[in-house]
């Protein structure tokens, strides 16, 4: 075996610091593979990758294709098909735990071999989480298995995953030949229908219920102790001021001078000595039978007034004995209590997405109160709740809001990205679906229908290459007028774009200084041992395993050369071992950063980390036997 070059150690010392910033995110993974690309090419004397051929990842045939498809699923998405398919689930299964779960995995898996599954599992959470509230199921029981249906769907087509796009890429440059439509069609179909009846019989099994079905908001958020009432004294200096004039980012300050007592006036002017606010934010405000949206109302406070407010009971105590408020019993606030009170705000769940413009803010920083009259009650990470100190807390991809909002605010959020609505009131949905109209599939909505299955037949057969049959589809789109020009650039998730742009080169300096022929040559020593099988079972687990730690995108560039210079090195076909990284990079089920719809469910299930591994673990070694195997008969070994 050839000795390890100063350039491929120079590769792998950028590797390790990759790898790093993707574990810790220190920087998002976008920029961190931006970062890989500039040093690969300030590195030129030792990586071999120069400056020209360091951005040529942003005009690679892959990358192309996935913002074209972005592009294309958005106009699907907004002709309706995604709807008018929930709207039909909803309709058949009538309610029963069994036929709701395999429509849903029946409907999500199928789509996602052909649309990109972000948005399906975007519409799909929402409707899951109601239907599961109006037949007393556990949200829990289905959101795991819905992003589990995506990405086995995924394996169906070129298409259905970004990295299948990527793997073709690859292929083209290590084996000569790109994937075509249905390449991995043969063996996704068996991948897809044993992952389908695992999850339909031992996975439903497995799943755990962690959201009591018959929960509403504060009791799933366990709010019981975080929601009180204060009755307002005559003697309370809040008397006489708003909310809005009370409220200072979103928490009550201070307003009396502890010096000689003296209001602040309604002009605004501040006391002279205000005291430390306290973390209580004021929600409502109940008088004679009428209850008013804190943030919203310009009444002033007044006596015998009631103030519905979020705080712990330390915070409350210090807030009622400093503005001299009477304490009600705490078990009086409930959901109904909040939700239907008759004014403008609703209570709502929603979920930070991979590519939020929360990711790495603070809430202090961002001012939801402030800038959009949106009240965070609590944070769900997974299974841990946090009801206080929300000022300082760094949101993460994944975490679950509960919010307290008017209609209109929560709609603005989720449709300029910052916020994924998850579950609300009927009246929330109703503006989304006009549920009074179910949706209907007319003649102007069949046109990006036909466009996309035109791309794919197109592409199929041959006639031209993917690339040019998605960008084509693309200008029919917006000529026909089934998106807009402005709607398909920001359908386009460009933080993707860059992570794949920015870590194709990568693989390109791991072949020019010879470093995925050395690890590769390392990992030939266990061919000697293992029968060739049981060394492409080997590369699966591996890959699944490294995916669901970093990204999918890094580990089919990262492993995809070496496990072709592996197969070279002991006299076997590179192509099956390709052909396996990829599948296996696909369904990273073992933790839910192993793919964006895994964390997409996570705050609405309130699932554990381990539960990924629970329900994925067995499902990851039954797709390593039935995908090697499906492999080595498609493409002998």
């Amino acid at each position: 075996m050839a000795p390890l070059s100063a350039g491929a150690l120079v590769v792998f010392a950028l590797i390790a610091a990759a790898l790093t910033l993707f574990v810790t995110e220190w920087l998002s993974p976008d920029m961190t593979a931006i970062a890989v690309l500039v040093s690969l090419a300030v590195l030129e004397p030792y990586t071999g990758v120069p400056a020209r051929e360091a951005i040529e990842g942003f005009a690679s045939p892959a990358v192309v294709t996935i913002v074209a498809m972005y592009i294309l699923s958005a106009g699907v998405e907004q002709a309706g098909l995604v709807d008018w398919l929930a709207a039909r689930l909803a309709t058949l299964t009538r309610g029963d735990e069994n036929r709701l779960l395999a429509a849903i995995v029946g409907t999500t898996s199928v789509s996602a071999g052909f649309v990109n599954n972000t948005p399906i599992v975007a519409v799909f959470i929402p409707l899951v989480t109601s239907l599961a509230e109006r037949y007393r199921i556990s949200p829990s029981r289905l959101l795991l298995p819905l992003s589990f249906a995506a990405m086995l769907g995924g394996t169906l087509t070129l298409i259905g995953t970004t990295t299948n796009l990527l793997a073709s890429d690859i292929s083209r440059d290590l084996l000569g030949e790109p994937f075509s439509m249905f390449t991995l069609t043969p063996v996704g179909v068996v991948v897809l229908l044993v992952g389908v009846a695992y999850l339909l019989t031992v996975g439903q099994s497995l799943v755990p219920e962690r959201i009591h079905p018959a929960a509403d908001f504060t009791e799933e958020f366990d709010m019981d102790r975080h929601l009180a009432q204060l009755t307002v004294r005559e003697s309370s200096p809040l008397v006489g001021l708003t909310v809005a004039e009370a409220l200072d980012g979103g928490e009550l300050e201070a307003l009396v001078d502890e010096t000689d007592g003296v209001v602040a006036t309604a002009d605004g002017e501040a006391p002279s000595d205000a005291v430390d606010p306290i973390d209580v934010d004021v929600l409502q405000i109940d008088r004679d039978g009428e209850s008013f949206f804190a943030t919203a109302t310009d009444w002033p406070i007044e006596a015998d007034d009631v103030l519905t407010v979020r705080g712990s009971k330390q915070a409350v105590n210090q807030f009622a004995e400093r503005y001299e408020l009477r304490q009600l019993p705490r078990e009086s606030v409930t959901e109904e209590l909040l939700a239907e009170s008759g004014h403008a705000g609703i209570l709502a769940e929603a979920v930070v997405d991979g590519e939020s413009r929360l990711l790495g803010r603070t809430l202090g920083d961002v001012g939801l109160r402030s800038r959009f009259d949106v009240t965070v009650l609590a944070i769900r990470r997974g299974d841990t709740v946090i009801r206080e100190g929300f000022a300082g807390v760094e949101l993460a991809a994944g975490d679950t809001l509960l919010v307290q909002t008017p209609v209109d605010e929560i709609l603005h959020l989720d449709e300029e990205g910052y916020l994924v609505l998850t579950e609300g009131p009927p009246e929330l949905f109703d503006v989304i679906h006009d549920e009074a109209a179910p949706p209907t599939l007319g003649p102007r909505a069949l046109v990006p229908v036909g466009i996309l299955v035109a791309v794919i037949a197109l592409a199929a057969l041959g006639v031209v290459p993917i690339y040019i049959a998605a960008l084509g589809g693309v200008v029919a789109m917006v000529a026909t007028g089934s998106l807009s020009a402005s709607r398909a650039y920001d359908a386009v998730s460009w933080n993707v774009v860059f992570l794949l742009a920015g870590l194709l080169p990568l693989g390109a300096a791991m072949q020019a200084t010879g470093g995925a022929t050395f690890v590769g040559g390392l990992l030939a020593g266990a061919g000697t041992v293992l029968p060739p099988l049981a060394l492409l079972a080997l590369f699966y687990l591996l890959t699944a395993v490294i995916a669901s730690v970093i990204t999918p995108v890094a580990t089919v560039v990262l492993l995809a050369p070496i496990a072709v210079a592996t197969a070279q090195d002991v006299g076997l076909s590179g192509a099956p071992f390709l052909f396996v990284v990829t599948f296996a990079v696909a369904t990273a089920f073992l933790t839910p950063v192993g793919y964006q719809t895994n964390l997409m469910v996570y705050g609405p299930g309130g699932y554990r980390f381990t539960d990924y591994a629970r329900v994925g673990g067995p499902l990851q070694l039954l797709l390593c036997a039935v995908t090697t195997v499906g492999v080595a008969v498609v493409w002998p070994l």
